[in-house]
């Protein structure tokens, strides 16, 4: 049976009692498949797992962007008792961040400033904090993110390597509907219509894999589906090395783009092997 916690006293006693290796799965709520895979990841490595629920306020420049964010506790817990989670986390803003607002939080770096940083001021540096304190609660040996939000993953990966956090970062792949658009819980803001649109994103970085050649032919061929899409204002299509830094000339790399379909603002990347 899952066990709701929420407060910092219930959690700490609830974690005192898991056996064995736990696997932390960090989420904002309104999971999804994409989540799903996090959690049978963590099931399939851990002999416990706990799933944090926070609508974290540090990582959101706007509050009516906050506000808006969907909140399904009940339907949640009822995944999480479906997938045999052991704990779940649900604290309110008070439990995470009981001094109220921080006033010493994790500067995410140089690479918070660039791909998804110029459009989410600040939004980095509010998902580290975040991080590091359900770390700190939790106490986990793995936590497992989604690599759609791969500039997110790396930035934890970085993280835990910069301020020797032993806790293992483990990266599952993307989960996506069966046309290919990937799993968000801002999927739910499309229309009918811009849910057919937002299907260029997958095609664009498909295609730019498929060109199978430099970063130049990666980014022509990507760049040409996007250029005749209707309807989508893109924002990047960027090619970098596994860890976000430049390009290489061969090898593997990653194929990134960002778009606004409509109101709704989406990310996507695929791996590619650059063949030089």
């Amino acid at each position: 049976m899952t066990h709701l916690v929420r407060g910092r006293q219930e959690l700490a006693a609830a974690r005192k009692v898991l056996p064995g290796s736990v696997g932390l799965v960090p989420t904002m709520g309104a999971l999804h498949k994409g989540h799903l895979a996090n959690i049978r990841q963590a099931k399939a490595r851990c002999e416990s797992v706990v799933v944090s629920i926070f609508v974290n306020p540090m990582q959101f420049e706007r509050a009516d962007d906050l506000e808006r964010y969907p909140r399904r506790l009940a339907d949640d817990l009822a995944v999480c008792e479906a997938e045999g989670v052991d704990v779940v986390w649900a604290p309110g803003v008070p439990d995470v961040y009981p001094n109220g607002p921080a006033q010493v939080w994790v500067t995410a770096g140089e690479l918070a400033d660039q791909l998804e940083g110029p459009n989410r001021p600040g939004h980095f540096d509010g998902v580290l904090t975040v991080v590091s304190k359900l770390f700190a609660r939790v106490a986990p040996d793995r936590a497992f993110f989604g690599e759609k939000d791969y500039q997110q993953l790396t930035l934890v990966r970085r993280l835990v390597a910069d301020l020797d956090t032993d806790v293992e970062i483990i990266g599952v792949p993307t989960v996506r509907e069966a046309d290919g658009l990937a799993l968000s819980s801002r999927n739910v803001f499309l229309s009918t219509e811009e849910r057919r649109q937002a299907l260029v994103l997958i095609t664009a970085l498909r295609t730019g894999r498929d060109a199978a050649g430099n970063a130049s032919a990666v980014l022509e061929a990507a760049g040409t589906v996007l250029a005749a899409a209707e309807g989508v204002d893109v924002h990047y299509l960027e090619l970098r090395d596994p860890q976000l830094g430049r390009a290489p000339a061969s090898g593997p790399a990653r194929l990134l783009v960002a778009a606004s379909v409509g109101a709704t603002r989406l990310i996507d990347n695929l791996a590619v092997e650059l063949t030089g």
